[in-house]
């Protein structure tokens, strides 16, 4: 859209300092819950069941191609630039005494594997493994389980690899598949999926292939997504909806108990957000100490243009979701996580 052409262009020529940025997504947040609280409780029902409608019909995965393309093919060594250590790209913990991202990184794998329940000797499926954090660690911290994860990035499934290599890690697999066609052709202990379902348009779908591969009377999955505390929304119409959420679905911490059945949710926590906007916040803060290098490696994929193009919009996109992540105290926007276990006929 032409909005966004003017956008990118300004911000390439660092036309836009951080205080004009800041204040655009205050209101961009405004504007939002303005638009999803139209018409009060009865057309926000509407809205909510035409929603899960959506979720209930078509492709589990909506636009593939175009997730890749927004985060997913860019060179590992640019997320290295931002992300901790353990190359976390969702949000992390920060308790009392936690002050670094490495830190914040592990409080949330240990939380997670507390929460999921997850056990040494487990045959353990980390749908949408990302750059590998909790796959990794669960090799690392459950030297008996057998982990496999499951990533439709060829360069996800490298890195992880040479990782693994590096730190010794012998029980970790990866696999190259979209969540919408792995079978793993066995029952699994537990299934684990962070940050995979705001991607995903038909959770029913997804929600049952899962179920079918849990083993049936001790399998659990464990999702862990960011949401809001009321709202359920289509990423549509914005433009971080263009550039980093195509096809994509903000839950609300309810929106799971609308798809029970094939999975029941055993048990559920909120985090607030003040946590994802503090990794946010260390995130942009290590990509602006990286700047250069970070340009270099884009402007040696890209070209300069695109380059300076893709850096200022990863920069506007971790300013913009710190924001909406800190709005209300944290209190708003948050992070969800379920336990679910399957439905007993």
């Amino acid at each position: 859209m032409l909005r966004y052409e003017l956008l990118d262009r300004a911000l390439s020529h660092h036309l836009l300092p951080d205080p004009v940025l800041l204040l655009g997504s205050r209101l961009a947040t405004r504007r939002r819950l303005a638009s999803e609280l139209e018409g009060g409780v009865e057309a926000q029902e509407d809205r909510l069941r035409s929603l899960v409608w959506h979720m209930s019909h078509g492709p589990i995965s909506e636009v593939p191609e175009r997730a890749n393309q927004q985060h997913y093919e860019l060179p590992a060594e640019f997320f290295t630039l931002f992300l901790g250590p353990r190359h976390k790209y969702s949000c992390g913990l920060w308790p009392p005494g936690a002050n670094t991202l490495a830190e914040a990184e592990e409080a949330m794998l240990r939380l997670t594997c507390q929460r999921a329940e997850i056990e040494d000797g487990m045959d353990i499926l980390d749908l949408g493994c990302g750059w590998g954090s909790l796959t990794l660690w669960l090799g690392e911290q459950y030297p008996n389980a057998r982990v496999t994860g499951i990533s439709a990035s060829v360069a996800h499934r490298e890195h992880i690899e040479r990782e693994a290599r590096e730190r010794g890690i012998a029980n970790v697999e990866i696999v190259t598949a979209g969540p919408n066609a792995y079978d793993p052709q066995r029952t699994i202990d537990r299934v684990l999926s962070v940050e995979l379902f705001e991607h995903m348009r038909n959770w029913k779908e997804l929600l049952r292939r899962i179920a079918t591969r849990l083993e049936p009377e001790s399998g659990k999955a464990f999702v862990h997504v960011f949401s809001h505390r009321s709202l359920a929304y289509r990423f549509e119409g914005t433009w971080a909806a263009e550039r980093f959420f195509t096809g994509g679905t903000m839950p609300s911490h309810d929106l799971m108990l609308r798809f029970q059945e094939h999975l029941v949710v055993q048990d559920r926590w909120a985090v607030s957000g003040t946590h994802y906007a503090r990794t946010l916040r260390a995130w942009l803060d290590r990509l602006d100490a990286n700047s250069a290098e970070a340009l270099a490696l884009l402007e040696a994929q890209f070209g300069r243009r695109e380059a300076r193009r893709q850096l200022a919009a990863w920069r506007l996109f971790m300013l913009s979701a710190s924001e909406i992540w800190d709005f209300n105290g944290g209190n708003d926007w948050l992070v969800s996580h379920y336990l679910l276990t399957a439905r007993r006929s």
